[in-house]
């Protein structure tokens, strides 16, 4: 076959990584093929710091050529949340004409056998590695994300997310083996004999629907497991995060090519300006793989609509922390600030909610009023953000004016406990950035009831008194039953209030932090280990990653022969 000569390289190449994510996820230890520090950059063929800015300074106010069929048109508009003009324009694809070509590969990958898939895939990643820096300003320019999380967030730690695809998708196919011998005995007459074998292959063409503020993050599993189980793929990028997505589907379409492959397996379809063609190639009949991260409407919408495909969604939830009691309440407050601030709360997974009791909790320092624990949240948060250097390193920028106006209007919405300040960032004076909000509500109020049973993304949070812990945790269960949660925290020293926090979140199927008070946060989580979402509340119908995630990506085909 055409790939033939350089696979024994690929396998050569990417066989011990593959090993190595496999035992992640069967150990769920820590992993991490992909270096954090920028420093790590620069040898073996990648780009260090200045060569990565180059890389992306060179792309600004240029076309995008992909070389894929169907291109009708050139568009693009895309605006740094960082108050900067990209000016690269890509390819408007025809459909009509794209599609089938797609589908045209498919033979050829599907007979590749999962293996050879997985090296291609992990072959693209590391294409992908060797540019992270390049990749790093493309993600900050579109998501509004600081530099610091757009390398990390946007480079290895989503590189990590599309192994761990990989790794599952390679599990679950080879769990059935290609090939088996099948005897039954019949007495004295002769024993039937079959030859039987067993192909994965793939449903058709999968459809990725990118998000503005984590495009690589969220985009990457749903490519990565579609691809490695033997899916063409088409990537529909968020119109103001397109050039993350379109330097992937440039690297992967480079990289299918190289190892023999139809390089039309991987395609962009980006929009014109208020195009909306989701909607359309969702509910065509070659799509039957969705993948979308973003709104709670569109994606009840895409379930509802796109009938002919398997759909996975990352909606909206209400993430909850229950603040009953502390061992250590400077580190709490600590570990909260930081959670509420990073990347301007704009983090599907960053706490909305604090439920506090109205009567205060206990502390190692002491008991603590509700007032007295929502002043102290609000100077741990301004002395986190206190220098205007550090603080927009850890903000970013407002990635869109939807998110400014939903804090504004916030501030009305009940007491303000911190009120939301405007930063300069003296290297892109067109940023928009803000510190976060803490609003004080009540939780026996049915006019305050609506502001908080409501996601509000951005930085804004809501300090909600409650009338004890056991009122805390009727309301956690409610707001994940009914909104769903990506996440859930709480802090308590009282063996009851934890279990019962528990024993919510194990039926409503919300993943938990307990008390974290040190580097690790409520709204990060690690691949190979921290599954994101659950699949089991109205947050999300699928998780990040796990074994369902993959399975119904692929189908096994069984032929039968006289042995």
């Amino acid at each position: 076959m055409a790939a033939e000569p350089s696979a024994h390289a690929l396998i050569a190449a990417h066989r011990p990584t593959l090993d190595q994510a496999l035992e992640a996820i069967r150990t769920r230890a820590y992993c991490s093929p992909h270096p954090e520090h920028p420093k790590a950059y620069g040898e073996n063929g990648s780009l260090d710091a200045a060569a990565g800015k180059a890389a992306f300074d060179a792309l600004l106010g240029t076309r995008l050529d992909l070389g894929q069929p169907g291109t009708d048109d050139w568009t693009g508009a895309e605006e740094s949340p960082y108050g900067i003009a990209l000016g690269v324009t890509y390819p408007h694809a025809d459909p009509d004409v794209l599609l089938p070509a797609m589908r045209a590969g498919q033979p050829a990958w599907r007979d590749a056998g999962p293996e050879l898939r997985a090296m291609v895939c992990l072959e693209i990643l590391k294409r992908i590695s060797d540019r992270t820096h390049e990749f790093a300003h493309a993600v900050m320019h579109t998501s509004g994300q600081a530099f610091m999380m757009a390398f990390q967030a946007g480079g290895p730690h989503a590189q990590d997310r599309g192994l761990e695809a990989v790794a599952y998708a390679y599990a679950e196919q080879v769990r059935t083996p290609a090939a088996a011998e099948w005897t039954k005995p019949q007495g004295k007459r002769d024993p039937l004999a079959l030859t039987k074998t067993f192909t994965p292959v793939p449903r058709g063409v999968a459809l990725v629907i990118g998000c503005n503020t984590f495009p690589t993050w969220n985009g990457f599993p749903g490519l990565f497991a579609s691809l490695a189980t033997g899916n063409a793929v088409l990537v529909k990028p968020h119109p103001r995060a397109v050039l993350p997505l379109a330097l992937t589907v440039r690297i992967a379409r480079e990289a299918l090519a190289d190892a023999g492959f139809d390089p039309n397996l991987v395609a962009l379809a980006a929009e014109r300006p208020g195009e909306g063609i989701a909607k359309t190639l969702a509910t065509r009949p070659e799509i039957r793989i969705v993948d979308y991260t973003g709104s709670t409407a569109f994606g009840d919408w895409l379930e509802a609509n796109a009938r002919q495909a398997q759909v996975y969604t990352e909606k909206a939830g209400v993430n909850t922390v229950v603040v009953e009691s502390t061992d250590d309440y400077r580190g709490m407050l600590g570990n909260l600030a930081f959670s509420l601030s990073l990347y301007s709360g704009q983090m599907c997974t960053t706490p909305q909610n604090l439920l506090i009791p109205r009567d205060g909790i206990r502390t190692d320092a002491g008991p603590r009023t509700f007032d007295e624990v929502v002043a102290d949240l609000a100077r741990a948060v301004d002395g986190l953000l206190g220098d205007d250097a550090r603080a927009n390193g850890l903000l970013g920028a407002l990635v869109n004016p939807e998110v400014k106006a939903r804090l504004e209007a916030a501030a009305g919405l009940g007491e303000v406990a911190l009120a939301s300040r405007e930063i300069v960032n003296p290297d892109f004076p067109g940023a928009v950035v803000r510190t976060p909000l803490i609003v004080k509500l009540d939780g026996t109020k049915p006019d305050d009831e609506a502001a908080w049973t409501s996601e509000c993304f951005g930085p804004v949070s809501f300090a909600v008194a409650v009338d004890s812990a056991a009122h805390a945790v009727e309301l956690l269960r409610r707001t994940v039953r009914e909104r769903g949660a990506m996440t859930v925290g709480a802090y308590t020293t009282d063996q009851d209030v934890e279990r019962s926090v528990e024993e919510v979140c194990l039926e409503e199927s919300a993943q938990l932090s307990l008390n974290l008070t040190g580097g690790v946060y409520v709204n990060q989580t690690a691949a190979f280990s921290d599954f994101h979402g659950s699949g089991g509340n109205p947050a999300a119908n699928a998780a990040l990653t796990d074994t369902a995630f993959v399975a119904n990506r692929f189908r096994t085909v069984e032929v039968r022969r006289p042995a």
